[in-house]
């Protein structure tokens, strides 16, 4: 019998910690699949923007200097499910972070007949990754990423992407930062990979190879669970 699992939405998770990749990635599967990358800091600025009701309650923390809860940042990753372009399916980027919040995604996909289709965990060398984040910038105009060593623009100082001129470094992309930063990921990641793991949907990649290399073990990953 064929699997329905893919006629359905798919539900695609990419674990990494921050420079593995991931949004990088992520566009990439978007046009090759039609796949929404889904940015959990993205859809909140979205939300508030647009008004819509979890914006306003997500705008009223955050205007008090707290931190928006699971359950608005839910609601927003539910209503923006139901628009039409993602038919096809979307990548999660930034959520689930913890175990609680994996089963809380579960909850929530549930109630539509949908699961997780796939979780990819992107794994790194730390040292070699706080030199990869410590050299990262993008476009300020359409956020194509770069980097100083494994990723220039064909023609200096002009975005491949949009043909923009201006960049932008993220003030914590250092040495320093990056270090705290991936004992973080650690810390917290380390139980949601063996959440999805005894749920027979965690599959792993070197993502210390090159982009083209890693954008190729994704697509076999994502193309396998197209064919099912």
């Amino acid at each position: 019998m064929k699997d329905d699992t893919m006629t359905r939405p798919a539900v695609l998770i990419l674990l990494g910690p921050p420079g593995a990749g991931k949004g990088t990635q992520a566009r990439m599967l978007e046009e090759e699949f039609g796949l929404v990358q889904l940015s959990t800091g993205d859809l909140l600025r979205a939300a508030v923007a647009a008004g819509t009701d979890a914006g306003k309650q997500a705008k009223a923390v955050m205007e008090a200097g707290g931190l928006v809860s699971d359950d608005i940042v839910l609601a927003i990753l539910r209503d923006r499910m139901a628009d039409p372009d993602t038919a096809k399916g979307v990548i999660l980027d930034g959520f689930p972070r913890t175990a609680g919040q994996a089963e809380a995604l579960d909850g929530l996909l549930a109630q539509s007949g949908m699961k997780v289709t796939s979780v990819i965990s992107m794994e790194v060398d730390d040292q070699a990754m706080i030199a990869r984040v410590a050299g990262r910038y993008t476009c300020a105009g359409c956020g194509e990423g770069y980097h100083d060593d494994f990723k220039q623009p064909a023609t200096a100082g002009v975005c491949d992407k949009c043909g923009g001129t201006a960049f932008k470094r993220r003030a914590d992309d250092n040495a320093e930062t990056a270090g705290a930063r991936l004992a973080a990921y650690h810390a917290q990641t380390a139980p949601l990979i063996a959440y999805y793991e005894a749920r027979g949907v965690l599959q792993r990649i070197d993502a210390m190879a090159g982009i083209d290399t890693v954008a190729s073990s994704l697509s076999a990953i994502v193309g396998r669970l197209s064919a099912q």
